[in-house]
């Protein structure tokens, strides 16, 4: 049974939204991943969003570019946590986007992270969970001391 959605209004999303599901798969956190538009499968998105919590997952991350109207409306209908990744556009440089996600009003709570920002989607996922799963929660630990070997090491090769 899949614990995180990630979700994106269309396909041209993914090569962004890989990085979310990159990340999770090395948690070994099960994932489903799907095209749910706000504006072109409005039904799809509503069933979606209303019974999500009821399928067993715990945390949705949606992907929107343009006006990314689609994270917003998933909080409006779920109550599961939701990360919005705002996708830069060919039209525009993603401000919309993050604006659009960020500027949620209260009591719809979106969180959000940096513009193609799908990896940190996929870790704060993670930490939501961990939160409460113990295997998730020492594999956020793992990695988080494997990157401040990775900082160690580039500090000492700049002295160099």
């Amino acid at each position: 049974m899949p614990q995180v959605a990630i979700i994106m209004g269309s396909n041209s999303d993914l090569p962004i939204m890989q990085g979310a599901i990159d990340i999770l798969e090395s948690f070994d956190i099960t994932i489903e991943v799907d095209i749910v538009s706000a504006h072109r499968t409005p039904e799809k998105l509503f069933e979606f969003s209303k019974n999500a919590h009821k399928r067993g997952l715990k945390v949705i991350i949606a992907g929107a570019g343009g006006a990314a109207h689609l994270p917003g409306m998933v909080a409006s209908l779920s109550p599961l946590p939701i990360i919005g990744v705002p996708i830069k556009s060919r039209n525009s440089i993603g401000w919309d986007s993050v604006l659009s996600i960020l500027q949620m009003p209260s009591g719809v709570p979106v969180a959000t992270v940096a513009l193609d920002g799908a990896t940190n989607a996929g870790i704060l996922a993670a930490q939501i969970i961990g939160a409460s799963d113990k295997c998730v929660l020492d594999k956020i630990l793992f990695y988080k001391e494997s990157l401040k070997v990775k900082v160690n090491k580039s500090s000492e090769e700049i002295k160099k």
